[in-house]
């Protein structure tokens, strides 16, 4: 998996949790030296660097790009909108700019337009659905980008329901597809489960996961409907 090189080191918090939701591949670089030091064999696929309150310091680095200090196909800036004024006369040295702070759904279309070349990177699997995002790799869930505090469970039964959207599983069968066929509690046990989970997908989301009456839970909208 090609990473992508992101500056500065440590990156902002909502920014890490943005490009692991994405299954981003990604390795932070505090300057061009630790940028050139950890530069893959065929060099970076792409760069996010964030224009934070030392705006200087990241066209600096976007200058080293361009010079060819570090080898990186594509820069996409972060910056705030009350920096936009200081991008005058410095469209080379960028590709793409993003306003910060940034929505998610705006930065992954746009990391998913800069980045994203056939073959070039592989990401981790995600389920999204509406405003539903899962990483299976990292076990995250987002909820209109926000973080859920999921237990283990609480995360598969998740899981489970929103890779099959519109079908209805009985109580049954969601104990034996998720809890597996050696457990021997009873379908309370998932009746409590997903009352927690549309509690903590909050009551604009809550009807993400339905009641079908006599039959069991479905996940989103049928194709029927």
């Amino acid at each position: 998996m090609d990473p992508l090189l992101v500056h500065p080191d440590p990156a902002p918090p909502e920014l890490v949790q943005a490009l692991d939701m994405g299954g981003w591949a990604w390795k932070g670089a505090s300057d061009v030296d630790a940028a050139r030091r950890d530069e893959p064999a065929d060099g970076w696929v792409g760069a996010v660097i964030v224009a934070g309150s030392d705006s200087e310091e990241a066209f600096r680095f976007c200058r080293a790009i361009r010079s060819g200090d570090v080898n990186v196909d594509s820069v996409l800036l972060l910056i705030g909108g009350g920096q936009l004024a200081s991008l005058d006369f410095r469209e080379d040295l960028f590709d793409d700019f993003c306003l910060y702070p940034f929505h998610p759904v705006e930065l992954e279309a746009r990391l998913k337009h800069q980045f994203r070349r056939s073959g070039q990177i592989a990401r981790a699997e995600v389920i999204e659905y509406g405003p539903l995002a899962m990483n299976l790799e990292t076990y995250q869930a987002l909820i209109e980008g926000k973080p859920l505090d999921l237990t283990y469970m609480e995360y598969e039964l998740l899981k489970f329901l929103a890779s099959h959207p519109g079908k209805v599983f009985t109580r049954e069968t969601l104990l034996s597809r998720v809890w597996g066929y050696d457990y021997y509690g009873g379908a309370r046990t998932v009746d409590v489960h997903v009352r927690r989970l549309r509690a903590k997908l909050g009551e604009e989301h809550a009807n993400l996961i339905q009641t079908v009456r006599s039959v069991g839970y479905s996940f989103g909208a049928s194709r029927w409907a």
